[in-house]
């Protein structure tokens, strides 16, 4: 197995050179899909066509709009129990806490093994945890320790589905159309964050919280039988990793030597968990400070949900994912955070979601399947499992953090804090990624004025034009004039 550049690979679209084994830069090739032809410019739900994919997707909206609902009606039960907001956090961060223990290890089964069987079987997890959590509910034997274990066991579960879900729809669809399938993807869990909110604020304000899990557990039926129709003889078969010893520490060597795998994940590392905190932030904006009740925070998250959907939308119809506009999409996200922390009003805070949700889907999405395409695909699983890890495997940490924050000095605050860390991130990634690309940051004119922009580290500022050119004038006019040569020699 390689630890570099497969054959099969392809370098980031937005890169300009490319390592070769002899350690020299050549320039990258762009990408190609199976045949080697390059990607022409997709339509926006053109992965749909692909039968397998089809399924795929149709099953993951059903479990998806579940998910959500349980994730809503989860958060107010726990709140309805404790009355903290950092409860709420440590439901969160019990989540994600095998993602942050074990995820690597979730990278080397994905890569090794038949994905979907794994998928079968992890999938099935899920939606058993769902069910016991509405079996404890509905009888009135709920506790929020349960809530505490079973969010720990669905954790476990979402260690190995994570990688593999996001690399088997590269075996559905192939590298040509993996960006888009990855846009939709997206476009899909965030249309059912439009319907799973709305409907278990409904169903939490009607009959209780207790239905909403029932229905999450059956909703994991749909995705079941969507893996059970998939053809396989339909799939791109990739190559699997043989099993070996010292795999997660060669995933680990791999991206630490890609500095285009290693800061966006660096970046999205530190705004998984310092950014994405929104189920403590809107609980207490919701309860604390609009003094509103749970429609008002399912109404909130629908917003949100409507920007990421339209964010998500945008980016299936981008033919490449480059690198500028990831880091621009993240520092816009955290500004919009500082914002949003700042109003006054209930209705210009909530329009705010808005942007907040386009703006972060758009750096996830963008984030994501430049990660994939610049991956070898004997190393995609652990690299995606890296990946995953630090985006949602930090919650453990960034949950409690911001959920103590948010309670010791206010919602204002922690909404605040989050949104100040993605920013000061993301600015200083930018700068990472230009000092290992061979660039600095210069003033050039444009449209009348100087833009702040990154040049190659040997170009001149115009400000050194300007100093060279006065020099050599100055020069010029010091040295006595040549003597005249005589008309005849």
């Amino acid at each position: 197995m390689s630890s570099g550049h497969g054959a099969d690979s392809a370098p980031a679209p937005h890169d300009t050179t490319a390592d070769t084994p002899a350690g020299t830069t050549r320039p990258a090739p762009a990408p190609t899909d199976a045949t080697g032809e390059a990607p022409s410019k997709t339509s926006m739900f053109s992965s749909l066509r692909v039968r397998n994919y089809r399924l795929f997707f149709l099953g993951q909206a059903v479990s998806n709009t579940g998910t959500w609902m349980q994730r809503i009606a989860q958060d107010w039960l726990v709140l309805s129990l404790t009355g903290s907001a950092t409860a709420v956090g440590i439901t969160t961060a019990l989540q994600f806490l095998p993602m942050l223990l074990f995820g690597l290890y979730g990278g080397v089964i994905a890569d090794r093994c038949n994905k979907r069987r794994l998928l079968l079987l992890t999938q099935s997890t899920m939606g058993v945890t769902g069910l016991v959590l509405a079996a404890l509910t509905l009888s009135g034997h709920v506790h929020v320790l349960h809530v505490y274990a079973l969010a720990f066991a669905l954790g476990l579960a979402t260690v190995v589905d994570n990688p593999t879900r996001q690399t088997y729809v590269s075996e559905m669809v192939g590298p040509r159309m993996l960006r888009n399938a990855v846009s939709l993807n997206s476009a899909n869990f965030q249309s059912a964050r439009l319907v799973g909110p709305a409907v278990a604020g409904v169903m939490i304000t009607a009959v209780g919280s207790g239905w909403a899990f029932l229905a999450n557990g059956l909703s994991f039926l749909a995705p079941i039988a969507g893996l059970l129709m998939i053809r396989t003889g339909e799939l791109h078969a990739t190559e699997r990793a043989p099993r070996s010893k010292g795999q997660l520490r060669e995933g680990l060597a791999y991206v630490r030597g890609r500095p285009d795998l290693l800061w966006p994940i660096v970046l999205v590392g530190f705004i998984g968990t310092f950014g994405f905190n929104f189920p403590i932030w809107l609980t207490a904006f919701t309860d604390r400070v609009f003094e509103e009740g749970a429609g008002t925070y399912g109404l909130l998250n629908t917003l949100i949900a409507i920007g990421s959907l339209a964010g998500a939308l945008l980016a299936a119809r981008r033919a490449v994912s480059r690198m500028r506009l990831m880091l621009g999409a993240a520092l816009l996200f955290g500004v919009l955070e500082m914002t949003a922390a700042l109003i006054p009003s209930f209705w210009l805070f909530a329009a705010v979601m808005l942007p907040i949700g386009v703006m972060g889907m758009t750096f996830n999405v963008t984030a994501n399947s430049s990660v994939q395409l610049a991956s070898d695909p004997t190393m995609r699983g652990r690299v995606m499992s890296l990946y995953m890890m630090v985006f949602v495997g930090g919650t453990p940490i960034g949950g409690p953090v911001m959920g103590w924050i948010t309670d010791t000095y206010g919602a204002r605050a922690g909404f605040l804090a989050g949104g100040l860390v993605s920013a000061l991130v993301a600015v200083g990634v930018a700068l990472a990624l230009a000092r290992a690309s061979g660039l600095r940051l210069a003033f050039r004119p444009g449209n009348g004025r100087r833009v702040l922009t990154f040049v190659p580290r040997d170009a001149k500022t115009e400000e050194t034009e300007e100093t060279e050119e006065a020099e050599e004038e100055a020069g010029a006019k010091s040295r006595p004039a040549a003597p005249v040569a005589s008309a005849v020699g």
